[in-house]
């Protein structure tokens, strides 16, 4: 299956090479044609001039984009130079109704089209280890396994056309819960005193671990947030979330009180560091209950990693 892959940032280009190793990739697209021009010479693959010209190419593409409209411009510059039986595969994190509408306009071309969202981040992408989840035509994710299986360990058929992108805001919420935890848990064990890296080594093996723990917490007991997952990225997912959440009436606590701290934080210039960065602001709980004089009500108030 001839591939092309648009979208070579943090988690596409990774996933691009998966597809290059499993000899599937036979070009890609980036918005900007530098990053494209790069890696095609290095893959030994084509960097298309145009969405048409990959799409006229390639029996499937890959999509990885940052938000709803991005994806939009892409498949309508796709759209020219898709026929009938190729497929569009989406990897991007966007709202299940805008997948529906992609779905509709390109089964009525007789083109195939998948939402498949991804979680592992970029260690997964890099390692081929992602969970993809799926949505769409059950016909056209048989087809579609041979890509899936070069990016992903773990696959799954969720239902028609937006499933997807629904179970990927079920893990938004997640993830949203997690890592405040792991955050307020690693304030708390710094405030206390104790050994950083053996709380992390133990705890790691406890019943209350998560991969954002064993994975982010060490960052944490640094003070280093390299960019994995942005804030701004997990804000303008979890603000999917929401809408979704509000089309049933609800409203989510989780997602409103994580939305508040990563809006502090984007606007403290915090919004390209990785999502781990929410320890800044769980630690500000502690250094606001300083005891009279400056020094801490308990534990050693030494510096993370310390």
């Amino acid at each position: 299956m001839r591939t092309g892959f648009v979208g070579l940032g943090a988690m596409g280009a990774p996933m691009a090479r998966n597809l290059h190793r499993a000899s599937l990739l036979s070009g890609v697209w980036n918005r900007s044609p530098g990053k494209a021009s790069a890696l095609a010479a290095e893959l030994g693959v084509t960097a298309y001039p145009t969405l048409a010209d990959l799409a006229a190419d390639c029996d499937a593409v890959g999509i990885c984009v940052s938000a709803d409209e991005d994806l939009r411009e892409v498949v309508t510059g796709l759209r020219s130079g898709l026929g009938r039986d190729k497929i569009v595969i989406d990897f991007s994190t966007v709202g299940a109704g805008t997948a529906r509408a992609l779905h509709a306009q390109l089964s009525a071309d007789g083109v195939g089209f998948l939402d498949c969202p991804v979680s592992g981040g970029i260690e997964g992408a890099k390692q081929g280890t992602l969970a993809i989840m799926v949505g769409g035509d059950e016909t056209v994710f048989e087809r579609a396994r041979p890509v899936l299986e070069a990016l992903g360990r773990k696959i799954a058929h969720l239902g028609p056309s937006g499933a997807g992108q629904a179970t990927k805001a079920t893990n938004q919420i997640m993830c949203a819960g997690i890592i405040q935890a792991v955050a307020e848990a690693m304030a708390f064990a710094h405030a206390e005193g104790l050994p950083l890296d053996r709380v992390i080594d133990t705890l790691g093996q406890g019943a209350g671990s998560s991969w954002y723990f064993v994975n982010r917490a060490p960052y944490m007991a640094k003070g280093q947030f390299p960019a994995g997952f942005r804030v701004r990225l997990h804000e303008k997912d979890l603000r999917i979330c929401r809408e979704m959440a509000a089309a049933h009436g609800a409203r989510l606590p989780v997602v409103e009180s994580t939305l508040a701290e990563y809006a502090a934080l984007i606007r403290d210039g915090h919004g390209d560091e990785d999502i781990s960065t929410i320890y800044r602001s769980k630690s500000a709980l502690f250094d606001a209950a300083l005891a009279p004089g400056g020094a801490r009500q308990s534990g050693a108030g030494r510096e993370p990693g310390a």
